[in-house]
Formats: structure tokens, C-alpha cells, sequence
């Protein structure tokens, strides 16, 4: 694999749609917004936040995307990483996660959270090793209503 990860641009909104849906299909309850994806939507995330793209070589295998929580411009919400279905398991999303790890010291930001599906809970140990903790008394201001609450994680970035 040639692994590359790129900072997506306003061009890349329908591809991230793309990409999310792919990488929802059979993984994700299928109560879940990713399922139903826009482009407007995803641009609408790229203005007011930012994304990343990975690439294998020049074939797009996954994607991710961060929105400042409103009214606190220093706390990221990273959300939709995923990776699509014939990448899985071989444990690339990390790429992606570092990647926003990475962006967010370097815009100065102060704290990442990230919500876990309740149906994903294998998912707390991942991210866990990269200095997420659980958050119970967070809400995460994306959740669908349609769903059971997801817990939130969050990780300090200045101390």
C-alpha cells in the first residue's frame, strides 16, 4: 500500500459523501445520518472546519472530518472517519486520526472530541491509545436523535 493522507478541499465534498456512505454501508446501523451523506453537507463541514482524505497510490479508501464545537473555536469535534469495507482491518484509519491530531497542535487547539457509536464500543480501546479518554459528562452536539446517545471521548492538547 502507498499510503497518503491529504487535506481535503471544497472540491472534494461529493467525494467525502462518497466515501462516508462506502464506508457506513454494513458497518453502520443503518438509522445513521452517514447513510444519507450530501455534498452540501459535507462542504458545509469543509467551510466551517476541515477534512482529510486517504488515499491508497490515487484510489480514495477513506476520510474524515472536524467542525469547532459552537462558541468554543479551541475544541474540535472530529467526526464521519471511516475507511471503506476492502481496507478494513488493516489499520489504517490510524492515518487519518493522526493526521487531525496532528493539524489541531498545530492550529493551536486545545481539545479533540470524538463520539463512539453505542453499537462500536471496540472503538474506545483504539482511540484510547491515542490519549482519548471517556467524557460521560459530555454530550456530543452531533448526535442523531434517532439514536442512542454515543459516549464521547476527548483528548487534552494543552495542559
Amino acid at each position: 500500500m502507498d499510503i497518503i493522507v491529504r487535506e481535503a478541499t471544497a472540491e472534494d465534498a461529493s467525494l467525502i459523501a462518497e466515501l462516508t456512505r462506502k464506508a457506513w454501508a454494513g458497518k453502520v446501523h443503518v438509522t445513521s445520518s452517514g447513510h444519507r451523506e450530501t455534498a452540501v453537507y459535507v462542504a458545509e463541514h469543509l467551510r466551517d472546519g476541515g477534512g482529510f482524505i486517504l488515499l491508497d497510490g490515487e484510489t480514495p479508501v477513506g476520510s474524515v472530518r472536524w467542525l469547532p464545537l459552537d462558541g468554543y473555536p479551541d475544541v474540535w469535534e472530529i467526526l464521519r472517519m471511516g475507511v471503506v469495507a476492502e481496507y478494513r482491518g488493516t489499520n489504517i484509519s490510524q492515518h487519518l486520526l493522526e493526521a487531525v491530531i496532528h493539524h489541531a497542535l498545530a492550529s493551536g487547539v486545545e481539545e479533540l472530541r470524538l463520539a463512539v457509536r453505542s453499537d462500536q464500543p471496540k472503538l474506545i480501546d483504539f482511540y484510547t491509545a491515542y490519549e482519548f479518554t471517556l467524557a460521560e459528562e459530555l454530550e456530543y452536539s452531533h448526535a442523531n436523535p434517532l439514536e442512542p446517545a454515543p459516549l464521547v471521548m476527548r483528548r487534552m492538547l494543552k495542559y
